[in-house]
């Protein structure tokens, strides 16, 4: 009788490890036609297709298109994730976006792909959507909680309020990525440092609402000229 059960229990976990095997070869497949193809011309039958199985097939596993998407998104960039953290150790919060620039530059199907998700976020009522902000909300924080050690440690100025340091360094980071996609002269990590140092230089000043009109207004004269 014990043994009935082993050679049960034993098939049954035969049976697990190749479904979950199964499941990571289509994750992985989706990742591969994802470099390949546009977001929004990609479908699982693209995917079947490669591993020479049925949609049907792909549908037992990852029952929303939707679903197997955010999957391989998390592989993908996970793992790029992974690497950067690692190659970053104890660096700055800067340094950290500067290698996530690094690595877009060096992989620009996933910066495309993340690019889109962006758009698809945007539309509250897509089914993707609620999932991709909640990871977008989550890097907001990483990054704000990033500065946040970074004042504490000395390596940046307490003059800059973590909050508003975050969504300037993420939007630098976005910004610089999609004038990426769309301008072949831009040279995104130079681009990138360049940003940031000015930034930086910023954050040292305490930030004083409308503080420029103090030093210069523009003149409606005939000469066009600023008034210092």
């Amino acid at each position: 009788m014990m043994l009935e059960h082993t050679s049960a229990d034993t098939q049954a976990a035969v049976a697990a490890a190749a479904t979950l095997h199964l499941r990571i070869t289509i994750v992985g497949a989706t990742v591969d036609l994802l470099r390949d193809v546009p977001f929004h011309e990609a479908r699982a039958v693209h995917v079947a297709e490669r591993m020479g199985i049925s949609v049907e097939e792909i549908e037992q596993h990852f029952p929303s298109w939707d679903g197997l998407v955010l999957a391989a998104v998390d592989r993908w960039n996970g793992g790029r994730m992974d690497e950067v953290t690692r190659e970053v150790g104890d660096g700055s919060t800067v340094d950290l976006l500067r290698a996530i620039v690094a690595s877009n530059a060096e992989d620009p199907a996933l910066m495309r792909l993340l690019v889109a998700l962006l758009s698809v976020a945007g539309n509250a009522e897509h089914p993707m959507a609620t999932y991709l902000r909640s990871r977008y909300q989550l890097f907001y924080a990483q990054v704000k909680r990033g500065l946040e050690r970074d004042i504490a440690t000395g390596r940046a100025p307490h003059t800059m309020e973590p909050r508003r340091g975050a969504e300037q360094l993420i939007a630098l980071y976005e910004g610089l990525q999609l004038q990426a996609l769309l301008r072949s002269d831009l040279d995104l990590v130079p681009a990138f440092d360049r940003a940031v140092a000015r930034l930086e230089r910023g954050w040292m000043e305490r930030y004083e609402p409308h503080a420029a009109r103090r030093h210069a207004t523009w003149s409606d004269g005939d000469d066009g000229s600023w008034d210092i």
